[in-house]
C-alpha cells in the first residue's frame, strides 16, 4: 500500500490527511507535493498522520525538511500523530521539533490566528 491523501484548504491553513506508508518509495513525491503547496500557501500546514501505518527514516527526513521549509516561509507545520508514528519520532528524539499533536483540533489550536 502506498501513500494516499487529501488536501483541504481553509482561509489560513492547509490540512493534509494521509494514509498508508511514508517510506523511501513514497517520500520523494510526498515531499515534492507538500513543498509545492507550502509555496502556494497558506503557509500554515497540518499533516494528519493519524492513519499512517509506517514511517521510515526517509519519511522522517521529509518531515524535518518540510518543517524547516514552512518555518522559512513564515509558517508552521503541525503533525497529528498516532502511537506508531510517535514511537518512531521519539526514537530519534524529534518529537519537539516536529510538533506532534494528538488530534487535528489540538493542531488547529497551535496554528497562529490570522
Amino acid at each position: 500500500m502506498s501513500l494516499r491523501g487529501t488536501r483541504e484548504v481553509r482561509e489560513n491553513l492547509q490540512l493534509f490527511r494521509l494514509t498508508g506508508l511514508l517510506d523511501a518509495f513514497s517520500e520523494p513525491t510526498f515531499r515534492k507535493v507538500v513543498s509545492k503547496y507550502i509555496d502556494e500557501g497558506p503557509k500554515d500546514i497540518i499533516l494528519d498522520l493519524s492513519k499512517i501505518d509506517f514511517v521510515d527514516s526517509s519519511g522522517l527526513g521529509a518531515l524535518v525538511q518540510l518543517v524547516k521549509k514552512a518555518q522559512g516561509e513564515d509558517g508552521t507545520l503541525q503533525i497529528v500523530s498516532n502511537a506508531r508514528v510517535t514511537q518512531t519520532v521519539k526514537l530519534v528524539r524529534l518529537e519537539q521539533f516536529l510538533s506532534l499533536q494528538p488530534t487535528v483540533e489540538a493542531a488547529l489550536e497551535k496554528i497562529k490566528k490570522p
